[in-house]
């Protein structure tokens, strides 16, 4: 994919708000990348980063695990961040000294700058405060040499930090945040005065070195693209139909676990409304026997995942040279993927996680870089209607993750005809397209109820909605209680096997989106 001539490389220790860090930076048009701690040093440097930001996280460097980062990364000669821990980190090893706090801070803290220079460059300085935002036990009690304190905060004598030769900084509070006011400013301070980059990362830009290195990477050879019809999926194809035209074959593949009559209207809009070969395959007997039995989440993604890779083969093998396989990938994808600290990943996406080692077809995933509102913003330069761009998100392993438990062609007739009535209400009432996301989830567990005098004994419905930017965190929406009447009320009513709708007032962080 395309070569970044300037690059921010953030190394994650952990934060909740890592990507934060990411969008922050983006949003300035200056291309940013998460990559784990554990980041090779020669890979680091092969990258050529413009400039390092060391995230926060949960540890204290003196934990007997505690993530430790190549220290070659100062001898890099490109300007580093570090924040919250990767501050610590900094300090502990470049020779200074951090200590347990008597007084921990977490929330908002007021900040005094001593030096507006550097990251406070045009800011001002004490006797005015600025709020931020704190998360730590630890503090830094001696600066490593060289170091000198421009900021101090109520709890933390050193809040903030800058070499006095070498462009290295450290700030305990978090700038991602929007609780930290002056966030933007010392990020921007970063990136443009510090590292010297440019303000020129856009969408078009991105389109136009894309295109060019999927032409590079495919030549005169065959590309299949996944086609689900959602954004992800019509967006790549479009990018990639700019890149290499009638190389392109499209397949949608029914896997029996998309919503009611959505097979036949992707099929429809995509023959209609675009220049798309494309083909289509019905194959949800093939799914159904796959799932029979399994219960467990990851390992239901794994076997959707398996199985559209098998079909795509298929297909491959009868188009006849065929050696590239392009699918809609995002970068949260890739990040709620990854292993961190020999933890298991948050959840295997069927396009990440679920790929199988024996495929034989090569990737092409030219969205892994970006977040979901960066996409959307890509899909109306390519030139595709508002009504494919801005639907809401739905899932690769469709239905077969919003059932809990056993998939079967039962549980899905009952989640499709309500998930029918969420959607309709939703629309009706012009909630649909101020939320993230809405939905419903089939549960594994029966409760009491009572319909025409009589007792049932009947399945529970988890209606869910969220709002949300990039999907890597969300709030839990709050629709209109008439709202969730109407719909809890058409499914109790209209739906034979549901006898009680419950509302998910979860966010995430702690939980997910979607249930599995």
């Amino acid at each position: 994919m395309p070569v970044h001539t300037q690059k921010i490389i953030i190394l994650d220790f952990g934060s909740q708000t890592t990507q934060l860090i990411a969008r922050r930076i983006r949003e300035q048009k200056v291309y940013s990348e998460i990559h784990p701690y554990t980041l090779p040093l020669e890979q680091l440097r092969t990258m050529q980063p413009t400039g390092i930001i060391l995230s926060g996280g949960p540890a204290s460097v003196y934990d007997a695990d505690a993530p430790l980062s190549d220290p070659g990364l100062f001898n890099l000669n490109v300007p580093v961040l570090g924040i919250c821990y990767g501050a610590q980190l900094m300090m502990h090893q470049l020779g200074g000294t951090v200590e347990r706090a008597e007084k921990r801070e977490f929330g908002k803290a007021e900040l005094s700058i001593h030096q507006a220079s550097g990251l406070f460059a045009g800011l001002a300085p004490e006797p005015v405060q600025h709020q931020v935002w704190m998360s730590h036990g630890d503090r830094i009690k001696q600066p490593a040499p060289g170091f000198a304190v421009t900021a101090t905060s109520a709890h933390s004598p050193a809040a903030a930090l800058a070499h006095v030769d070498r462009p290295f900084f450290a700030v305990q509070f978090h700038p991602e945040v929007a609780h930290t006011t002056l966030g933007l400013d010392v990020l921007r301070n970063f990136i443009f005065t510090i590292c010297g980059c440019k303000p020129d990362w856009t969408i078009h830009s991105f389109i136009e070195s894309t295109v060019a290195a999927i032409r590079s990477q495919v030549g005169q050879d065959q590309v299949l693209c996944a086609l689900s019809g959602g954004v992800d999926s019509s967006v790549t194809a479009a990018l990639v139909h700019r890149a290499v035209g009638d190389q392109l074959t499209c397949i949608h593949v029914n896997n029996g676990l998309m919503r009611s009559g959505e097979s036949d209207s992707v099929i429809r809009f995509f023959r209609q409304k675009s220049a798309f070969h494309l083909i289509d395959i019905d194959a949800t007997k093939y799914f159904l026997d796959q799932l029979k039995g399994i219960t467990e989440p990851e390992e239901k993604r794994k076997r959707i995942g398996y199985g559209f890779i098998e079909i795509f083969e298929q297909e491959a093998k009868k188009l006849g040279k065929v050696r590239f396989l392009a699918q809609g990938t995002l970068y949260p994808d890739v990040i709620e993927s990854v292993v961190f600290r020999g933890k298991a990943p948050i959840k295997s996406h069927h396009n990440v996680g679920g790929l199988p080692e024996r495929m034989h077809l090569s990737l092409i995933e030219p969205l892994r870089e970006l977040f979901k509102d960066e996409v959307r913003l890509l899909g109306l330069e390519l030139g595709l209607p508002e009504e494919a761009v801005f639907r809401q998100p739905f899932p690769g392993p469709g239905l077969g993750i919003r059932i809990m438990g056993e998939v079967t062609a039962d549980r899905l007739r009952v989640l499709r005809q309500a998930d029918v009535i969420v959607l309709e209400e939703m629309k009706a009432s012009g909630w649909y397209n101020k939320v993230w996301q809405s939905f419903a989830v089939l549960l594994p567990t029966q409760t009491v109820g009572v319909m025409g005098d009589s007792r049932t004994y009947e399945h529970v419905l988890a209606l869910r909605a969220v709002d949300s930017r990039d999907a890597m965190t969300a709030d839990w929406s709050q629709l209109p209680y008439d709202l969730l009447g109407r719909i809890s009320n058409r499914i109790i009513n209209e739906v034979r096997g549901i006898n009680r709708v419950v509302y998910d007032i979860s966010s995430k962080p702690p939980a997910t989106i979607e249930w599995e």
